[in-house]
């Protein structure tokens, strides 16, 4: 199932639930039905054409071969 975001227009709450499309769920804080659907913060920031870069850090020091992963590279 996927995960939505929405905002309580009651109580002004956000949330996020597991649940399949077409089913309005109930507010945690209040139990109002009476939500908005928001749009995910993360696929805003994908979708944006003025992103910016990811920085480059050092190794994750996850391994013992830093660099050998991609992660630290550069």
């Amino acid at each position: 199932m996927p995960l939505y975001e929405y905002r309580c227009t009651e109580c002004g709450k956000p949330f996020e639930v597991l649940m399949r499309e077409g089913v309005t769920p109930a507010c945690p804080a209040c139990q109002s039905q009476s939500v908005e659907k928001q749009l995910s913060t993360f696929a805003v920031r994908a979708m944006s054409p003025k992103a910016a870069p990811m920085p480059s850090g050092g190794p994750c020091g996850g391994c013992q071969n830093p660099g050998a992963c991609g992660f630290g590279s550069n």
